[in-house]
């Protein structure tokens, strides 16, 4: 049995790993600004289940929930970084203040959390963070570099991290989900109020033009990153969904095309003495 503790859990893959996480016999710290949605989830494993409320953008707010659930379980054995939102624009469009609310949540947050979770876990020699990423940190959309930029950030810290604690017995796994049925396109996405006409053609305006139909379900995202954590050797990568995976093995293809085509420029740069 380990102690996990989840962000963003009052909706969608947060919740589904919440409550998958529950009913594997985990314990379980299930966060989010509004945790009005987990109080079935509470009621139903009184003694698993604890919900704390946390703006993951707040220092308070994250130190008094870190402490309280090594309080309470005597330590995080578990850090899922889930909570998050999408933020649709085209990159001349993006605005100064929504860009850094974007990055304040989607990775200042996740690090600041990081940074809280490690002494203990560095005590203990035993620990595990699970940052969730998204496929558009390698393979990004029209309408998506902002998001996407926020998410690679994430993973660019996640694989320094990564190699810093091995030594203490930490390990650190990306998630990198598709589209999955939650409210990530409605609820959990915010759109730039600055248009510029010229890219009406490339977004489409849709919002949503480079998305494919949401094919995951947030229950087999759940099991497959309890099972992953759980495993004897985890991922460093976890993709999750078939449209990931294509986005993953396209952008790869495409990245070794290119470098391979301007290798004799790569090799030019060495100093010859």
């Amino acid at each position: 049995m380990s102690t996990w503790f989840i962000t963003g859990a009052s909706s969608g893959l947060g919740r589904a790993l919440a409550q998958h996480a529950a009913e594997a016999g985990h314990q379980v710290i299930a966060t989010a600004r509004n945790t009005s949605t987990l109080a079935d989830l509470a009621a139903a494993h009184p003694d698993q289940v604890v919900v704390l409320p946390l703006d993951v953008t707040d220092p308070d707010s994250r130190q008094v929930a870190i402490s309280s659930a090594e309080n309470r379980f005597g330590g995080i054995d578990v850090l899922v970084n889930n909570a998050g939102y999408g933020y649709t624009a085209a990159v001349e469009e993006g605005e100064e203040a929504a860009v850094e609310r974007l990055f304040a949540t989607n990775f200042f947050g996740p690090a600041a959390l990081i940074m809280a979770a490690l002494p203990g876990m560095r005590r203990r020699a035993s620990g595990t963070i699970v940052n969730v990423s998204s496929v558009g940190a390698r393979f990004p959309i029209p309408g998506g570099g902002w998001y996407s930029a926020a998410k690679a950030a994430l993973e660019g810290l996640s694989g320094a991290l990564r190699k810093e604690v091995a030594p203490f017995g930490l390990s650190v796994v990306v998630v990198e989900p598709g589209s999955f049925r939650t409210d990530f396109r409605g609820r959990s996405a915010e759109r730039s109020s600055t248009t510029i006409d010229a890219y009406d053609a490339v977004l489409g305006r849709t919002g949503d033009s480079g998305l494919s139909r949401q094919r995951g379900k947030p229950a087999k995202a759940a099991a497959a990153i309890v099972e992953a954590v759980d495993a004897s050797e985890q991922p460093q990568l976890l993709v999750l969904g078939t449209d990931a995976l294509a986005g993953f093995q396209q952008a790869a293809a495409a990245d070794a095309d290119d470098v391979s085509a301007f290798e004799h420029l790569t090799r030019s740069t060495d100093a010859t003495s």
